[in-house]
């Protein structure tokens, strides 16, 4: 599955690692603000999410440290949607 077809699955979990003003200036519809922050502590909450799993932020380099953090936890099926821009145009 391409990250495009990930970003618009019907029972896609976006979850943006952004911080809460970050996404205030640059809300993606759908998504679930857990910063990179939390993600240490609420890591768990990501087993439970339905898939495809897809985190975004900025740029692509915190959601990567994300995956990779829940990789280490046993959650290794999730995908990099890249940044906030870049989902919201695969949503459209």
């Amino acid at each position: 599955m391409t990250i495009n077809e990930a970003i618009n699955h019907e029972n896609v979990s976006l979850v943006d690692v952004r911080t809460p003003s970050e996404v205030s200036m640059e809300p993606v519809p759908g998504a679930v603000n857990i910063p990179l922050d939390e993600v240490l502590e609420r890591w768990a909450e990501f087993k439970e999410m339905q898939r495809p799993l897809v985190l975004f932020c900025r740029s692509g380099q915190r959601s990567a440290k994300a995956l990779e953090f829940l990789a280490s936890k046993g959650v290794a099926d999730g995908m990099n949607g890249m940044g906030a821009s870049d989902v919201l145009i695969s949503l459209m």
